[in-house]
């Protein structure tokens, strides 16, 4: 119950709330300084979901110590509300004036009245003053180690009780806890040192209109507690009233009613939370012994598969033996034939040099056929190996690994039909493949052809061909895939066309395909499998259709850079959901000290704000000293390290294990495990006109990275 008694401006508990008409709370206090002013004659919009203007960074730049010293975030809730509302100064009052509420960001005009045309949510107040002192009673402090001793104040922010010792040690009055409220653990009035009871502590509702007149009457119409002086002048003088005690009694037993109902939803909750725990150990026996069938069937099969394999090695080394024989002899032989030649060369050459003729000429003839004969050695194929250097030895595991890819759990379980069969069912047609009877006039088998299909990044394209006469046309095709992980089939396509790209595949997986014909008569049989495997490593560019458009992208959109000093956001053109994923930002451009944001998001993030504000996106932002983390407008795990212009940010996405980690300059940085960090991811940056950066794809994972 403590965050329903909790200001959603402040984050204290409430003060004075008044009840806007959205129904939501807030304190007086924090609704004067939410008061928004509009120009004359426009009417206030009802939602406000921007908040691309309100920043938190300064203030957690400026903090001397860790999330982890206080007990809180980085930053406090002071003239900047955490729900993204504009806070403007208490003195601040306008002639057309609006009130946003934090929550659902409804907008209402203020009329002459002002605030006080708002209603004082009594009831509220009361169960705040009841909660405050069961809260105060023999509050011992939280942090002290051995004999607690009573408290003496509360941090509202921190929801930390402290002794005067633990307070001035453990919560100090500077830095980013300086603006925290610390106020003493009751909140109640006192009488002569005596706690005062609830009950004196309620007041009586007056009306707003009439301070000194009590609510005596209930407007059905207005859904609001009235004065008679309301009723004899004012404006609920022609709507149905009824007394405000029946009123009372008649809400308090619908609401006794509609709790009744959650109570059952309630009981019936429990028992199936109790029927799911006696499962889960009913799975995790059954699961330890399936386990240890399957081990002992795999182990089976690696066994006689590493016999093969050594009776395989046997006949390679065997056949390398040989070649390095051949080709051990022919050096030999070659080395010896060049020596010979190239000494009858030299000895030519010292020959030539002479200048006695006679002398030359009395053995000239004698080395010319020397010279010749020498020369008739290296007849053609001297200078050819015997042997090459490729192994005349081919394995062919097609078979085998289609075995090993498509070995499953037999079904106990017959499987249903899938959406295209039911229909082709329900119109009379005929599966020939389950029936197990073979028509003459149900289309054949297709044909794949293997040259045409191929897999490009996260895609897989594939063609096929079928023979058919003209009088039985084929009426179309299915096109069937597995999960890449050797699981079930599923349909991806259905249609006319021979040739079918498959997007939004899994990276670095292997992918069962398989395709077959139908028409009137019935559905033929499947084509041969085809094994696609897609890319080990994601390349991409940024995206320019989904980018904000003051993102300007260059270099074939793998450089990004920005026309606003406000942070906008553009994604990449890669979507993720498994797998271990890495890739690189260069940083071209790094002026005034800016905060880029890197990591990744979903598609639907907002692209006007900083990367990480929403609850829709996982970033990093780092400054030229510092880095944060950041999600959902929540700042974490701030380290030391920045970048200037020539740096590089690394992001690597672990899905299996559902954290995201960085590195600044190959210095690591996580990982870290982010909530809700599951679905389909794509990665993203937010820059301002002070900083332009490259995108760098294909890369492995850093061989420094450390599983924390």
């Amino acid at each position: 119950m403590d965050e329903e008694l909790k200001c959603p401006v402040c984050g204290s508990l409430f003060k004075d709330p008044i009840l806007l008409p959205c129904s939501h709370n807030v304190c007086l206090a924090c609704a004067r300084n939410i008061i928004v002013q509009t120009p004359e004659g426009e009417t206030p919009p009802h939602s406000r979901a921007s908040n691309s203007d309100y920043d938190y960074l300064d203030m957690d730049k400026m903090s001397m110590y860790s999330e982890t010293d206080s007990g809180y975030g980085s930053y406090t809730p002071c003239l900047k509300s955490p729900n993204g509302v504009r806070v403007f100064p208490p003195t601040l009052v306008h002639r057309h004036c609006s009130i946003t509420c934090p929550l659902c960001h409804r907008s209402v005009s203020l009329d002459e009245r002002g605030l006080r045309g708002f209603p004082r949510n009594r009831l509220l107040e009361a169960i705040v003053s009841r909660y405050q002192q069961s809260r105060s009673a023999n509050v011992k402090c939280q942090l002290c180690d051995r004999n607690p001793v009573d408290a003496t104040v509360m941090c509202e922010q921190c929801d930390v009780f402290y002794c005067t010792p633990c307070q001035q040690r453990c919560h100090p009055s500077r830095g980013p806890l300086a603006k925290h409220r610390l106020v003493p653990p009751t909140q109640s009035p006192v009488a002569g040192g005596q706690q005062m009871p609830a009950a004196t502590l309620r007041k009586q509702g007056t009306c707003a209109d009439h301070d000194t007149v009590n609510f005596s009457m209930y407007c059905v119409n207005c859904k609001t507690p009235v004065c008679m002086k309301c009723l004899e002048g004012g404006k609920h003088g022609s709507h149905d009233v009824k007394p405000l005690a029946a009123m009372w009694k008649q809400h308090k037993c619908q609401l006794s009613q509609a709790l009744n109902g959650v109570s059952d939803k309630a009981k019936d909750a429990k028992e199936f939370l109790v029927q799911l725990k006696n499962m889960l150990q009913q799975i995790q026996e059954n699961g330890v012994e399936f386990e240890a069938c399957l081990v002992a069937q795999c182990d089976a099969l690696i066994e006689a598969l590493t016999r093969q394999k050594a009776k395989l090695l046997t006949k390679v080394t065997k056949e390398r033996e040989y070649k390095l024989k051949v080709v051990r002899e022919q050096i030999t032989h070659c080395t010896m034939k060049l020596r010979q030649t190239t000494g009858m060369m030299e000895y030519c050459l010292e020959v030539i040099k002479e200048n006695d003729p006679s002398g030359f000429l009395q053995i000239s003839d004698a080395l010319i056929k020397r010279v010749t004969s020498s020369q008739d050695q290296w007849v053609k194929g001297a200078l050819e190996p015997k042997v090459g250097p490729e192994f005349d030895l081919t394995l062919n595991t097609d078979p085998l690994l289609q075995t090993i890819i498509q070995l499953d759990f037999v079904q106990s379980k017959d499987i249903q039909e899938t959406p295209l069969l039911k229909q082709m069912h329900a119109g009379g047609l005929k599966d020939t493949e389950s029936s197990g009877v073979e028509s003459a006039t149900v289309p054949p088998a297709p044909l794949l052809q293997l040259e045409k299909c191929c897999t490009r990044n996260n895609s897989a394209t594939l063609a096929w061909r079928v023979s058919v006469s003209p009088s039985n046309p084929i009426e179309g095709f299915v096109l069937e895939l597995d999960d890449g992980n050797g699981g079930q089939y599923r349909e991806v396509y259905v249609g006319k066309e021979t040739v079918c790209t498959v997007d939004g595949l899994h990276f670095n997986s292997s992918y069962n395909a398989r395709v077959k014909a139908y028409n009137s008569t019935g559905v033929g049989s499947y084509s041969k499998t085809v094994v696609l495997k897609t890319s080990d490593v994601a390349w991409f560019t940024f995206d320019p259709a989904s980018a904000h458009r003051d993102i300007v992208l260059t270099n074939e959109n793998q450089t990004v850079s920005c026309n606003s000093y406000d942070d906008r956001v553009v994604l990449g053109t890669a979507a993720f959901s498994k797998g271990v994923h890495y890739w690189e930002l260069m940083v071209d451009r790094y002026d005034n000290h800016p905060d880029p944001a890197f990591g990744v998001a979903r598609i639907n993030t907002m692209k006007d704000m900083m990367l990480g504000k929403d609850d829709k996106a996982w970033a990093m932002y780092v400054d030229n000293n510092r880095s944060w983390f950041m999600h959902n407008n929540s700042h974490t795990n701030r380290a030391e390290g920045g970048i200037s212009k020539g740096a590089t940010v690394g992001i690597l996405l672990d899905l299996n294990k559902h954290t995201v980690t960085f590195f600044i300059n190959k210095q690591q940085h996580g990982p870290v495990a982010f909530e809700n960090l599951e679905g389909v991811f794509m990665p993203a940056v937010s820059i301002n006109r002070n900083v332009q950066v490259t995108l760098l794809t294909g890369m492995e994972v850093p061989k420094n990275f450390k599983q924390q």
